[in-house]
């Protein structure tokens, strides 16, 4: 039987880096929570704004935020003001002070998560799952990703078990 192992953990140190970068002898499984839920809190908050992953780094008495996304006007919002009730509501959620960066993804169309998000969407929409999953690995493929795998599971096509 084949042995699976995660992606993610074959290339961390290699050629990928960790997505949160701090190191606590005690209370680590508390920061880790803590981590995984301001993860989320951003993910659900700012949905519309394509964003391509989250990474933390964390010192004494503060807390870096890096938002990689595709379209980052969304997350800054009208002069600032949605950046600012952000980093209100993560120094709520840490107890620390928080410093947001954010990043612009440049080409979405090569970006895994970026493009899993967009065929999921359309999906949501109804499109039909042949078309959004062929348009995304034609862009990509365009774009200058050297390959592109994608996978769709599930009740696709109106399949029913009954």
């Amino acid at each position: 039987m084949g042995q699976k192992v995660n992606p993610n953990g074959i290339r961390l140190g290699i050629n990928k880096t960790w997505s949160s970068r701090w190191f606590s002898k005690s209370n680590y499984s508390k920061l880790l929570h803590e981590d995984l839920e301001i993860k989320k809190y951003v993910q659900d908050k700012l949905k519309s704004a394509s964003i391509s992953k989250i990474t933390i780094e964390r010192a004494a008495k503060n807390l870096r935020l890096t938002i990689f996304s595709s379209k980052p006007g969304i997350i800054i919002g009208k002069k600032g003001a949605d950046i600012e009730s952000l980093k209100n509501m993560l120094t709520k959620m840490s107890k620390l002070e928080v410093f947001l960066d954010i990043k612009e993804v440049r080409k979405p169309e090569v970006d895994a998560q970026l493009v899993a998000d967009n065929i999921a969407s359309q999906l949501e929409k109804r499109i039909s799952f042949r078309r959004a999953m062929k348009k995304a690995v034609q862009s990509s493929m365009r774009l200058g990703a050297k390959g592109v795998k994608v996978v769709c599971s599930g009740r696709l096509g109106g399949g029913r078990n009954c």
